[in-house]
C-alpha cells in the first residue's frame, strides 16, 4: 500500500492516541470525520494498523526486572528454530522476539516481577530447551527513552 501525507498523519496521530474519535482526527488532518473513518479502515484492511493496545508501566504492574536475553541456537535447522520460537510465543515473560544477524541467533525482551523469577525463566525455561546453547542476558537498569511512535 502506497501511503500519502494524509495517511501518514492519521498514523502519526493514532500513534499518539489511538482512542481519538473519527471526528477528531478530520478535525486533525482537515477532514469530515467519516473521511478520516474510511481512511482508518482502509490502513487497518491493509494490515498498517495491526491493532490497538493500552501502554501499561511495567513496573506499576508489578513486572519490576526488565531485561534483554540474546539467544544461541544449537543449530540452525528450521525446526530447531521453530521449536525455540514457538516456546517463546508460549512464555508469558517473553514480550517480544527479534531475529538478528551477528554472534546470537535471537534477541528476547523480558519482563518479570522479580530477580528470583528472571533467574527461574533462564535457568529452567530457555537454558533447558534443547535448541538453545547459550543465553547472554542484561538487566536493564533505566530506559532512558519510552518506546517510541514510528518515524512516519
Amino acid at each position: 500500500m502506497s501511503l500519502d501525507d494524509t495517511d501518514r498523519a492519521l498514523l502519526t496521530a493514532l500513534q499518539r492516541d489511538a482512542r481519538l474519535t473519527n471526528q477528531q482526527l478530520g478535525d486533525s488532518l482537515h477532514l469530515s470525520g467519516s473521511q478520516a473513518g474510511r481512511r482508518r479502515q482502509a490502513l487497518e484492511a491493509d494490515g498498517v494498523v495491526q491493532g490497538y493496545r493500552a501502554h501499561v508501566d511495567a513496573a506499576r504492574a508489578g513486572l519490576s526486572v526488565q531485561a534483554f536475553v540474546q539467544v544461541v541456537l544449537t543449530s540452525h535447522d528450521r525446526a530447531h528454530a521453530a521449536d525455540f520460537l514457538s516456546h517463546c510465543h508460549a512464555s508469558r515473560e517473553v514480550v517480544s522476539v527479534w531475529a538478528l544477524t551477528g554472534d546470537a541467533d535471537y534477541l528476547l525482551r523480558v519482563y518479570c516481577a522479580d530477580l528470583g523469577r528472571f533467574n527461574a525463566v533462564l535457568q529452567n525455561d530457555l537454558l533447558q530447551h534443547p535448541a538453545v546453547a547459550r543465553v547472554h542476558s542484561q538487566i536493564v537498569l533505566d530506559q532512558v527513552k519510552d518506546d517510541a511512535a514510528l518515524p512516519i
